[in-house]
């Protein structure tokens, strides 16, 4: 029994423990699930003025939870500018997980889904394209050209597109993006919980000037030979070469029987290509013995490049969260916004809350698309039989009047 007991009492440890390591995270900067209140939280901006959007606040058409609702842009060919206060937050020191969830039920072919993280000092009622910002993380989706995931980091008053491609969810459902900004200067991108790009922040950007250029003071020495082959100086051009003539006189041409020179004027034989003519003459090609390949200038090191062992250091004083958009098929949902420092607490979250609804989101559609796809089946043989009736409907009244006519002949016959 005293055996049993130190068991269940080990067990009980071990449940603990692991009960407390999901429980234990970092700090939570900003976390917003549209919930009641929502509108309380945010501030819808003026920007656009007239062109400015209406924000709706919706489950969508499919779901796991009915009541498990989110941001959604309402208005096609409309900008949308919204913002919510965080706390006051740096990223210094400690990792940066930019954390939510975009669903683009009305099939997006043209607008953003992206988020912004944005400085004190910017005016709510006003957030918009001309604002500040530190962090824009998100999908863009225009026709076929434009598909793509944008990382930008605004670094000393410069916008930094990322530079390396990173494809977007592009269907009707719910998808997590997660940006995780790290103190030694990586980063990683992950869709659905799943990485799909990671790297260097000082190899996939362009915020620090290179630390080697070439040497803009270096030209190209006079002597220097950058032709690969030259005239063979050895090859001269034949005797008479330029004296044969590119067309000649038809030896076969003979002047017509009723060619009447009077009349017709002189007779005179075509011409054709001379088979001899071989064009202008060209000395041969050979290597050249000077060729010294095609000239660079040497490298040197950069004057103007000054490191940055803090390049992850992108947030310096965030007050706000916000969508700054123009969508042309309104209809995305956003929702499941979280902002912290700890990305095994972002997994954990969206693995309790955003998960589950994923799925039942999945089966919703799914039932939905099948009982459309039915209903469509339905429809196209009700048609179909409706056609086949017509044609018989036809054919019995082609058979009624012949039948009309052989009888007006029969009685024709009889008269007679």
């Amino acid at each position: 029994r005293h055996r049993k007991m130190q068991r269940n009492l080990a067990l009980a440890a071990l449940a603990l423990t692991a009960l407390m390591a999901v429980a234990v995270s970092g700090e939570v900067f900003f976390e917003e699930n549209f919930d009641a209140g929502w509108e309380d939280r945010w501030v819808k901006s003026t920007f656009k003025a007239g062109d400015e959007g209406a924000w709706g606040n919706t489950a969508g058409k499919y779901y796991g939870d009915p009541d498990n609702k989110g941001l959604q842009t309402t208005t096609d060919y409309r900008w949308y500018d919204i913002s919510a206060k965080t706390k006051d937050f740096n990223n210094k020191g400690k990792t940066l997980v930019l954390q939510y969830t975009v669903k683009h039920e009305q099939n997006l072919d043209c607008g953003g889904g992206y988020i912004k993280l944005a400085p004190k000092g910017v005016d709510q009622s006003k957030f918009g394209g001309d604002s500040d910002y530190s962090i824009m993380f998100g999908p863009d989706i225009c026709g076929y050209s434009t598909k793509r995931v944008h990382v930008i980091f605004t670094y000393k008053g410069k916008n930094h597109l990322i530079k390396r491609e990173i494809k977007p969810e592009t269907d009707e459902k719910t998808h997590i993006y997660t940006l995780i900004v790290k103190p030694d200067n990586t980063y990683e991108v992950q869709i659905d919980l799943k990485k799909v790009q990671s790297g260097s922040l000082y190899d996939d950007w362009d915020m620090l000037q290179p630390k080697i250029i070439k040497d803009p003071k270096a030209f190209k020495p006079e002597d220097w030979d950058e032709r690969e082959e030259i005239d063979d100086p050895n090859d001269k051009k034949p005797d008479g070469y330029d004296e044969i003539p590119k067309e000649i006189v038809d030896p076969d041409a003979s002047k017509p029987e009723d060619w009447d020179d009077d009349s017709d004027g002189e007779w005179e034989a075509p011409t054709i290509d001379n088979p001899e003519y071989k064009g202008e003459w060209k000395a041969k090609r050979i290597p050249n013995p000077a060729y010294k390949g095609k000239w660079v200038a040497p490298d040197i090191d950069n004057p103007d490049f000054v490191d940055d062992a803090e390049l992850y250091h992108v947030v310096k004083d965030n007050s706000l969260v916000g969508f700054e958009l123009w969508q042309v098929k309104a209809g995305t949902i956003f929702d499941n916004i979280l902002v912290c420092d700890d990305p095994e607490y972002a997994k954990a979250q969206a693995e309790k809350t955003i998960v589950p609804f994923q799925k039942g989101e999945a089966e919703m559609k799914e039932s939905a698309d099948k009982a459309e796809a039915e209903m469509r089946k339905a429809q196209e043989e009700a048609a179909k039989a409706k056609e086949a009736a017509g044609d018989d409907d036809d054919d019995d009244d082609d058979d009624d009047d012949d039948d009309e006519d052989d009888d007006e002949d029969d009685k024709a016959k009889k008269e007679l």
